[in-house]
């Protein structure tokens, strides 16, 4: 079967008919004009059983539309929680997920002095952009006071600018320095699905809502 019947049965959310062409050999990852497959089109709809039946039927879960997302990353933006958990998991599964999936930033504010208390601490001045400090050699010790405000983020490293990778006064990430974060400074960031989690309700969408459209807005 190579027409799209089963992707229209898909987003008309027809289970008994999605189930039947599945098991007449329809292709399961066939494409459409978006380049989206049945999987994507459940993943935005958040239709659990479809997409748990496309899954253990060989559908890829690495399978990317012309908007280059992967169906777990339209479950995301469409505020499908149980429909991104099921597709993260199949994402792990390949161990090829991490390639197709962007690291979100993510900083913490902390207290510079609770920073100094770390044993190995060395400040540092990296890619500084502050037009005031121009004059100072990149690598030079910057003197902050103990109740600075500064930011660490999720590759362990400590700036004094919001941003990662500017004005960097700390980089030396070792284990050591790994465990003070999660244990004295309580840096765990969230993941996607916790960030999810306390973002609005997941959208409702029915056969009226066009979920190629909402997964491109919301992402």
């Amino acid at each position: 079967m190579s027409d799209l019947k089963l992707t229209e049965a898909v987003k008309a959310g027809n289970f008994q008919a999605v189930s039947e062409m599945i098991d007449s050999g329809a292709d399961v990852n066939q494409q459409d004009e978006h380049g989206w497959t049945p999987l994507n089109w459940a993943a935005g709809k958040g239709d659990v059983a479809v997409v748990r039946s496309l899954l253990e039927h060989g559908a890829d879960p690495l399978k990317l539309g012309h908007d280059e997302r992967t169906p777990y990353l339209i479950a995301l933006a469409a505020g499908q929680a149980e429909a991104a958990r099921l597709l993260r998991d199949a994402e792990a599964r390949t161990g090829l997920a991490e390639a197709n999936r962007p690291e979100r930033s993510y900083c913490k504010a902390i207290v510079l002095k609770q920073a100094r208390q770390y044993p190995a601490w060395a400040e540092s001045r990296i890619n500084w952009k502050e037009s005031q400090d121009e004059d100072k050699p990149e690598g030079s010790s910057e003197t902050l006071s103990e109740d600075e405000i500064v930011f660490l983020h999720r590759d362990l490293t400590v700036t004094h600018s919001m941003w990662p990778g500017e004005n960097v006064i700390f980089d030396r990430v070792t284990p050591e320095w790994e465990e003070y974060c999660r244990d004295t400074l309580n840096f765990n960031p969230p993941d996607d699905l916790d960030l999810l989690a306390l973002a609005k309700p997941a959208l409702t969408l029915n056969n009226s809502v066009d979920p190629f459209r909402v997964a491109k807005k919301h992402l």
